[in-house]
């Protein structure tokens, strides 16, 4: 798809009236959401929308020093993204533990997504997309693809289906409706959410990953210059900053 072809990006104004439920956030990783939402999740929490976090793998393949024991890791990145969602004032993360770098979109994972849907009840979700990104192919690590194709089995059919994993009835789980999917890291995106002014507060919660990114020398020019380039295709005014979604309705 060219340019030319590209479908049209609107702002999507998150302190209209229809933005009042709860929101889930899906990533494979810790740090993920803060790379590609965190901005938003500030934007959301500080208009009194509750956020919580699902983490889906454990994270013990990723790391700066590779002497660190994966077993070390693990409890590693659950406190710098417990820190990081502090920081954005999340209300809850829930980690699913998989292996990183093994996930498969099984009905396991799918069971689980279920599982914390009807928990959570969230009127919309925030998951990474599916499709490969082939021109940010950092973007689509496998696992990225692996836990958005699964978020979106959850969604549809599963987390409103009564007769999808019947064990989570007997748990009092009652079946939901998600109204919308946000999808990051999309190669061709809907919406974007103006971050200008949660911009610093993505910075904090990203820096609380050290583990990943030490001393983070040129993060803030990086992940400025990303946004800036979303915000620009929006069409928004100069010097703003967006991050940006492939949104879809799921009702």
């Amino acid at each position: 798809m060219t340019s030319s072809q590209q479908p049209p990006v609107s702002l999507i104004d998150i302190a209209a009236g229809e933005f009042s439920g709860p929101v889930l956030v899906v990533s494979a990783h810790p740090d993920d959401v803060d790379f590609g939402a965190g901005g938003t999740v500030a934007a959301l929490t500080s208009k009194g929308i509750e956020v919580s976090y699902c983490i889906v793998t454990d994270g013990a393949k990723g790391a700066l020093d590779p002497t660190i024991a994966p077993d070390d890791l693990v409890k590693i990145r659950q406190l710098e993204q417990r820190a990081a969602a502090e920081t954005l004032d999340v209300s809850e993360v829930f980690f699913l533990g998989y292996v990183d770098g093994c996930l498969e979109p099984t009905i396991e994972l799918r069971r689980d997504f279920t599982r914390i849907i009807r928990r959570q009840r969230p009127q919309r979700i925030i998951c990474q997309s599916p499709e490969r990104n082939w021109s940010r192919i950092h973007a689509s690590h496998p696992d990225h693809l692996a836990a958005g194709e699964a978020v979106l089995r959850s969604v549809y059919p599963d987390a409103r289906n009564p007769f999808a994993y019947p064990e989570l009835l007997e748990e009092g789980l009652e079946p939901h409706v998600v109204e919308e999917v946000w999808m990051m890291a999309s190669s061709q995106p809907t919406g974007v959410v103006d971050v200008t002014e949660t911009f610093e507060l993505k910075l904090a919660a990203l820096r609380c990953h050290e583990s990943q990114l030490g001393a983070a020398s040129g993060l803030s020019e990086m992940i400025r210059g990303w946004l800036r380039d979303n915000a620009v295709r929006a069409n928004l005014a100069e010097g703003r900053l967006a991050e940006a979604f492939h949104v879809v309705d799921t009702r």
